[in-house]
């Protein structure tokens, strides 16, 4: 049994899933927030926030709904810890007879704009991927300058960065940039398995990867789809924290949708007891983390 307790996460609506697919998926700041508050009671330390077009469910980057979104999370719970992403604006569609043209889908803007709304609201902490992968049929690109451009915004408003590595790659331009002052070491990183051309969900991944880290990294993993579950498992076993959510998926077993998010915390929260683990709470999580008091 670990030593120190396990932090969950919970990754309440993403921005590829879509209402099609999960009808109860949350979209309006309303139901975003509710989710988040619902994983927490659930046994979550911690929220990843994306917000939606209230009106059409799809992605958005609009900075007053992530406003609404944190305000009604902190009107009734001051301790939960608050994960905005900086994910999107990162996405590159080429145009089939011109490759150097954007077709429709492109969401490339410039990094200052991808993190105006971790200066503006301060989260306790944001997503900072690092990847420049193959996704689906679309490129996503993170340059190590437009990542040292975010990270210089996210330091200088005081937010943790959650390093999001997709692979092997990712974690060495991290290093580099701890190495370089770019980025505050030991650093808090999280595993992302099981994303097609990004790292496999497996233990072997997990090992390599968390092996890597500097000395006193807090990091956890989370599995996409069907590696939900497994991942939560091997991240404990190899000492990590955990993430779910129906950001990563939306099934609680094979052909049955998971209710909500705090259905699939409640199992991460079952597994990890389970195994003789116990679960931090937000303000133990906070201590943990190095974040400031609620």
């Amino acid at each position: 049994m670990h030593a120190r307790k396990t932090i969950i996460t919970c990754a309440v609506t993403g921005n590829i899933v879509t209402p099609e697919q999960h009808p109860g998926l949350p979209v309006t700041p309303a139901q975003i927030a509710d989710a988040a508050l619902e994983a927490a009671e659930a046994g979550a330390a911690a929220a990843h926030i994306h917000v939606r077009d209230p009106e059409t469910g799809r992605p958005s980057m609009s900075l007053d709904y992530y406003a609404d979104v944190m305000d009604r999370i902190r009107k009734r719970n001051r301790s939960l810890i608050i994960n905005l992403t900086t994910g999107p604006g990162g996405r590159f569609v080429p145009s089939e007879h011109e490759p150097r043209v954007a077709a429709p889908g492109t969401t490339l803007l410039h990094p200052s704009k991808r993190v105006e709304h971790i200066a503006a609201l301060r989260p306790d902490v944001c997503s900072l991927d690092l990847n420049t992968m193959n996704s689906g049929a679309d490129v996503v690109i993170n340059t190590p300058a437009n990542v040292r451009k975010m990270a210089g915004i996210i330091r200088a408003a005081g937010v943790m960065p959650e390093l999001e590595i997709f692979d092997s790659g990712d974690l060495n331009m991290a290093l580099d940039f701890i190495r370089e002052g770019v980025l505050d070491g030991p650093g808090l990183w999280t595993f992302v398995l099981g994303v097609k051309y990004g790292f496999a969900p497996t233990p072997e991944t997990i090992f390599y990867a968390r092996n890597m880290l500097p000395a006193g990294a807090h990091w956890s993993a989370f599995g996409i789809g069907r590696a939900e579950f497994p991942i939560v498992a091997q991240a404990w076993l190899a000492g990590g924290h955990v993430r779910v959510g129906l950001e990563d998926n939306i099934y609680l077993e094979k052909g049955v949708l998971a209710p909500d998010n705090a259905a699939l915390v409640a199992r991460a929260r079952d597994i990890v007891r389970s195994l003789g683990g116990e679960l931090a709470s937000p303000a133990q999580a906070r201590r943990t983390l190095g974040l400031r008091e609620a």
